[in-house]
Order: structure tokens, then sequence, then C-alpha cells
């Protein structure tokens, strides 16, 4: 359907907009004094050019700074969009895991949810995952965003979810410390919770960590419920090496589909692996247009590294509701060809950066 002016941002992710007039109706949104933020419109004094003009297309994104670390202290109420006037839900604040230093926080307004959760809806269906099955979800709420992407994505499914919550924050500190024997009792308190579940009910999608995943697999009753009854594992949170993968998906669950999740707080939704893949072959991630934009990089010099090489993975967020460009992320990846009708990049073979401003990255559990 045709669009005009600013109605470009209410486009759905599978409406087929141009990502570059996206692009350009979000700058006139963000930076206008009538519908801007209070973050953003004060920010704009500081950018030395001026969005509205400047900002042509996806690939000028790069003009911004990375202002994520402003968003550990910048007040929520100044980040909602003015345009929304009275009509502004605010449906959720989430937090960064701290992985890289105190949490930096986002919005979520109620139409980036159900955008969020019709991309990802429609990418879990294109990999089978099976329609009102019960779900078991091992990974942080509260304040983390990835809590809420995959409870949503089980009731679009028609599942019931049941959950068990972990802290990464305290794990990370655990690790930090050295205290490796506290760290391992609470992953046993975590698989104790989940095999209270796993052998009570007949859970058909299991959504859980890559370490979770391997101490499940060190389990024979577990893995054997897992494998009888499970009907597909989605995987997410921490990196997964591709000989841990394979092995995953061959040895371990060799029957159950195994299902890679890439994405944080600054992205405000998951990119789910594409369909297809087999478990020889990288896992790959592709990009949501008209709204999430990645590029791989050198990290000395911000270069697109050549496609098939590995470098730093940027993101860039671009909706109505919130506006995060140019964010150097925690991870490096492969530079990979989108699939067609996707802006940016595609990423495979995700994996963390050891340190960030001299600190060690420190994964945990999470």
């Amino acid at each position: 359907m045709p669009y005009d002016s600013l109605t470009v941002l209410d486009a759905g992710p599978s409406d087929g907009v141009d990502p570059d007039q996206f692009v350009r109706a979000a700058m006139q949104w963000h930076f206008d004094p009538a519908t801007g933020s209070r973050y953003w419109l004060s920010r704009a004094e500081r950018l030395g050019f001026d969005p509205r003009t400047d900002v042509k297309g996806v690939e000028d994104l790069t003009l911004f700074p990375d202002i994520t670390d402003e968003l550990r202290d910048v007040r929520v109420t100044d980040l909602v969009p003015q345009g929304y006037g009275a009509h502004a839900r605010l449906l959720n604040v989430f937090d960064s895991g701290g992985t890289t230093g105190a949490p930096k926080r986002v919005v979520q307004l109620d139409d980036w949810m159900r955008h969020s959760t019709t991309q990802v809806d429609s990418r879990l269906r294109a990999h089978g995952l099976p329609v009102n099955a019960l779900w078991l979800t091992v990974a942080p709420t509260g304040p983390h965003l990835v809590g809420d992407v995959l409870q949503r994505a089980a009731a679009r499914l028609g599942g019931p979810g049941l959950s068990v919550d972990m802290d990464p924050r305290w794990v990370k500190k655990l690790v930090a410390a050295g205290r490796v024997d506290e760290v391992d009792a609470y992953t046993d308190h975590l698989v104790d919770q989940c095999r209270r579940i796993l052998l009570s009910q007949d859970i058909g999608v299991l959504a859980a960590t890559t370490p979770l995943l391997e101490r499940f697999a060190r389990e024979d009753d577990l893995l054997e419920v897992i494998n009888a009854n499970v009907k597909a594992i989605i995987w997410g949170g921490t990196h997964m090496d591709p000989d841990t993968r394979h092995l995953l998906s061959t040895d371990v669950f060799p029957d159950v589909p195994v299902i890679g999740m890439y994405g944080n707080t600054m992205m405000l939704t998951a990119l789910m692996e594409r369909v297809g893949l087999t478990a020889s072959e990288p896992c790959v991630f592709d990009p949501v247009s008209p709204y999430v934009f990645l590029s791989v990089v050198d990290r000395g010099t911000g270069e697109r590294v050549e496609v098939g090489e590995r470098g730093q993975v940027v993101v860039s967020h671009v909706s109505k509701s919130m506006l995060i460009p140019n964010n150097a992320e925690r991870d490096t990846a492969l530079r990979i060809r989108p699939v067609a009708g996707q802006a940016g990049d595609a990423v495979a073979d995700v994996a963390p950066v050891r340190t960030v401003k001299g600190e060690a990255v420190i994964e945990g559990v999470y």
C-alpha cells in the first residue's frame, strides 16, 4: 500500500515499506519539536548535523554517535516521543543486563510491542513451531527484555507459558569475583526448578540459554524427557559456538530442532535463526527491515568488513517509539548477505568481544 509523510511509521513488519523512506520519516518524527522526545530534541543540539536534512536513508545512520551510554541516566519519560500525546501507552521500561556497566534503559510502547511480537511470531511459525504447545522459558524477566519477548511469542502461538526466572546481574558479579562454587550452586538451583516442570508437565517448546542446555545434557532424566516430549528448543542470551551447536543438534537433541535467537535490549526485539540452515552451517540471523539494521565493521576503523569476514556488530533500532542508532554492540560476527527484502547485513557465528572499554565481558548464565 502507498504511504505518505509520517504514516509510514505505522507500517507493520510485513508491509514491505522502503527502509530508506522509513528512516527519513523517522528523522522528521524524532527531531520535529512538536513530535520528538525531550531527550532527542535536546541531544540534537550537540550532533553537529541536522538529521531531518542530512539522514536520507539507512546508510546515513552512521552519522550518529553511539549514545547508548547516555541511556544509563536519562529519565525514561524523556524518551517517549511527544507526538504520541495523551495516546502514548508505555507498557514497559527494560534494562540492559549490565554486562558493560550500569544498566541502560529503553521504553516499550504498545505499537512497538505489536510490531516486535508480529515479526518474532512470523519467524517462529516459519520454523514450524507447534501451535498450542506448552512452553518453558528459562530467562531473565522483570526489567529484562528477553522474558517479555518469549512470553509474548508463546501467547501468539497459543501456548501457555511456564517460566523459571534468572538474575544475570548477580551471576556476573559472582563470576567477576571468582566465586565459581556459588555460580555452580545457582545454576543447580535453576536446573532443579526446570526439572520439576519438565518431569511433571508436557512441555512442547523449551527456551533456554546455552549454559542451561549444556547442563540439561548432563542430566539423564532431563535428556530423556526433552528428547521424548519437546518439539522445539530456542536458545539465546549467551553465544553458542559452532561445535556446541552441531553437538546439541546432532548428538544431544537429535530429534528436536535447535533454533537460535539473537537480540538485546538496545535492539528492542529478537532475531530468529534463518530458516533452512543445517547443523553444519553457521547460525545466521537476518535484520528486520525497516526497524532493525545490522552492520559488521572493523573495530578499529569503523569501516565495513568484507562479506565472510569477522567484525564488530553495530545495531540501529529505528521505530516510531524509539531511536537508537549506530550502537556498537559487545558482539563480533561474520558478515553475511541478508535475505531478499532486508536492508543492511546479516550476521553469523555471533560471539562476545573480550573487553569493552577495558572491562572484561562476562556472560555467565545469560
